[in-house]
């Protein structure tokens, strides 16, 4: 108990169904601790059984923080989370409460530990003019300007990867500097200073493929089909219509495929998202500690 309290704040980072949820729960009850979200869709209010986001219930066991605050309507920026993770840091700490970060967004992690850059917000007449071009240049043509205009952030994006593409592009058209000389300017880390323990849950390959297929199956069965049916008014380049398993059940609501179709495919979207999670751990979080579990007794012999 005394090593857990010599932190000032936990950090639990881990790809989708690696047990984030329950480690951070089982900890905070140990510790006094404030979970704290650091996932980009469990923001969203009408997300809740497609994000798997902690029930009532957990959250009545202890504070959590920047979950369901938000409309689906509205684009929840990196900006806007600094600034809510930091209130929420102050929360806990004036309560004498150790926070807990816990997600699977890594540039969330990030602007925790490495900080963020200043980049000034984009203007809503940019982002309609960015999305008009694409539509009227296509993909191929949208990327290649994006390969000339800022290699380096070409480089590291997949053609398919369209909001990152058009952020991208914003970024160049909003300020004629590319989106890589602001990943150069970086602010203060909303953690520096403190004292950190981190942590990344890495179940088996084989174990993940196993729960997110299962945890999908489960999430149809209660309610994720009218979940996707009561965001289907959303415009389609909102962050929240981007969320696993909407697009694959819009198309089952549209009458474009089976609902076993729509699940098969969802599973499949979740395991290629798993697998870039991981990705970017590896690459990012390489000095972290690294968990094949996320047993209470595994954090407090490690902290």
């Amino acid at each position: 108990m005394r090593k857990a309290m010599s932190m000032d704040a936990v950090l639990i980072a881990g790809p989708t169904a690696s047990g984030k949820s329950a480690a951070a729960l089982a900890l905070a009850e140990h510790i006094g601790g404030t979970i704290v979200n650091a996932d980009s869709m469990q923001v969203y209010a009408e997300l809740s059984v497609l994000t798997a986001r902690p029930s009532a219930a957990d959250e009545a066991r202890v504070p959590h923080r920047l979950y369901g605050h938000v409309s689906a309507q509205e684009r929840y920026s990196v900006g806007r989370y600094q600034e809510e993770a930091a209130a929420a840091l102050a929360e806990a700490r004036n309560a004498g409460r150790i926070p807990i970060f816990a997600g699977g967004t890594g540039l969330y992690f990030d602007v925790l530990t490495k900080g963020l850059s200043p980049i000034p917000a984009i203007p809503s007449g940019v982002r309609e003019a960015t999305r008009r071009r694409f539509d009227e240049m296509g993909r191929d043509a949208f990327f290649a300007e994006l390969q000339q205009r800022d290699p380096p952030t070409a480089g590291k994006l997949r053609i398919s990867d369209t909001q990152r593409l058009l952020r991208a592009m914003d970024v160049v058209e909003a300020t004629r500097r590319p989106l890589s000389q602001w990943h150069h300017m970086s602010g203060e880390p909303i953690l520096a200073g403190l004292r950190v323990a981190r942590f990344v849950l890495s179940p088996p390959r084989d174990v993940l493929v196993e729960r997110t297929d299962r945890r999908f199956r489960e999430m149809v069965n209660n309610g994720a089909v009218e979940e996707a049916r009561a965001l289907m008014s959303l415009q389609p380049d909102l962050p929240a219509a981007h969320a696993l398993g909407v697009p694959q059940l819009w198309r089952y609501l549209r009458g474009e495929t089976s609902l076993d179709e729509a699940i098969e495919a969802a599973q499949l979207a979740t395991r290629q998202y798993v697998k870039r999670q991981s990705t970017w751990f590896r690459n990012r979080m390489s000095d972290w500690i690294w968990l094949e579990n996320g047993n209470l007794s595994n954090f407090i012999t490690t902290m």
